[in-house]
């Protein structure tokens, strides 16, 4: 991310003077607990001004295969299953070198600035920096499939402002009538948090996988480094600075485990309902496939209202497996005729994520959020010909807020001891709802120049 840093990188030093003889000496300037948008950005940036840097991810750095059974490996459940409970959310998170964007939709969602605002933050410049450098743009018409534009059509007959939606997706690699995007891209035409990893390698710093962090070490309140697990073993790695990007259940609980946060936290899920309905007369051109398409190709948002919806193709046996939960059987082998609009919302922070699991019902005013976005949903398609229309239970991928900026971290996204900091969709300061990509990476860009500024021996 050239021009993210000015004047000479620093070098690895040697001595450290915030530490004494009697603490433990650092091997690493930054440990990065987490490869994920958030995580993979401040590694890059520090690598790149020459700190040592290591980076612990839980997950695999396997290359992405676009199958669905890699896909269900990376997109851990943290909580209960909860398909049988209506109020309840499943949650996924990926766990996989990228962090959940190795299984996202791509779209880059700028943030709402007037949240962050609130917080003294101001994400304007770096998120510049990212839209220079990053494939995030429209998709070009080729790319919009099908069922995307008679859904927009649709959309736009119900009176509704809905447009293309900015994509991380690079239109010259992508392929028509694809559908790999939410089982992991293998054809490097969706743009993950591992592009940053790769490079933040290439500019020396160490990645791990398969490490499980356990907690950070703290000394006289001065964050020493973390204890993980790795292949059966216990390992110690020490460093000045600690940046913990396990992700929105992850960090809350490592900060737990370090003594540093109660055991309770609670978080926003952003719940999903997929509303679906048949239509009979899909157009298709010759190189499109019906129901293998780009989802959330375009969409309309309601800040005001915390409501956004847009189309939303998925993978048959996804599709099959919402119809199957909402009782269906009738439309179970529909997917090819069928129409589908993501109706999600920002939800109140509640909940609770514990040391080892997670709950959260919605609230009174969550349900009716999501009443009203299935109701535009049902309007969008039954002006774009569907009938047969039904809706899934609601589910989440956007855990987060549960150590949120004002209430867990300080605007310098601190977090209760020196030189820890927590920069992952955990720390976004309040009801959210869209997707968090694009924010996480700004928030990198911005803590990663704080550091840099601090340098890296306290």
């Amino acid at each position: 991310m050239a021009g993210f840093f000015h004047g000479r990188g620093i070098e690895g030093a040697s001595a450290h003077p915030c530490y004494t003889a009697a603490m433990t000496p650092p091997t690493h300037d930054a440990i990065i607990v987490g490869s994920g948008p958030g995580g993979a950005t401040v590694a890059r940036e520090l690598a790149r001004h020459g700190w040592r840097v290591l980076v612990l991810e839980q997950g695999s750095a396997a290359p992405l295969a676009g199958t669905l059974a890699q896909m269900a490996a990376i997109a851990a459940i943290p909580g209960r299953g909860l398909y049988i409970d209506r109020d309840a959310s499943l949650l996924v998170q990926g766990v996989t070198v990228g962090g959940s964007s190795a299984v996202n939709f791509a779209t880059a969602a700028a943030p709402p600035a007037a949240l962050f605002a609130a917080h003294g933050i101001d994400l304007s410049d770096a998120l510049a920096c990212l839209r220079a450098e990053l494939p995030i743009a429209p998709l070009p018409d080729a790319l919009v499939g099908p069922m995307a534009r008679r859904i927009m059509d649709g959309a736009r007959a119900a009176g509704f402002d809905w447009h293309k939606s900015d994509k991380m997706i690079r239109p010259a690699l992508c392929r028509a009538g694809c559908w790999r995007c939410v089982y992991g891209c293998p054809f490097g035409a969706k743009w993950t948090a591992r592009d940053f990893i790769e490079q933040a390698i290439a500019a020396g710093a160490e990645l791990r996988d398969k490490a499980t962090v356990q907690r950070v070490l703290i000394e006289r309140g001065r964050t020493t480094g973390v204890a993980f697990t790795r292949g059966g073993r216990s390992h110690l790695a020490h460093a000045g600075v600690v940046v913990l990007a396990g992700g929105g259940i992850g960090s809350p609980r490592l900060l737990h485990a370090s003594g540093l946060r109660a055991a309770r936290s609670g978080f926003f899920s952003d719940p999903v309902v997929a509303v679906m309905g048949t239509v009979d007369d899909l157009a298709l051109n010759a190189d499109e496939v019906a129901g293998a398409e780009v989802p959330m190709a375009a969409g309309v948002r309601f800040d005001d209202d915390g409501i956004s919806l847009a189309d939303l193709a998925l993978p048959a046996p996804m599709y099959q497996g919402f119809t199957l939960q909402a009782g269906r059987v009738d439309r179970l082998f529909a997917h090819a005729r069928t129409l589908s609009v993501m109706v999600k919302i920002g939800d109140q922070v509640g909940g609770a994520i514990g040391p080892r699991w997670v709950s959260k019902r919605l609230h009174a005013n969550d349900r009716a959020k999501l009443a009203r976005g299935v109701e535009m949903a049902r309007a969008v398609l039954r002006h774009a010909g569907a009938t047969q229309i039904f809706e899934s239970h609601h589910f989440a991928a956007h855990p987060g807020g549960s150590v949120r900026i004002g209430d867990g971290v300080d605007s310098a996204l601190r977090a209760g001891a020196h030189n820890l900091y927590v920069c992952d969709a955990s720390v976004i300061p309040g009801p959210w709802g869209l997707p968090p990509t694009l924010t996480l990476l700004a928030l990198g860009v911005r803590l990663a120049r704080q550091l840099a500024a601090q340098g890296p021996s306290c």
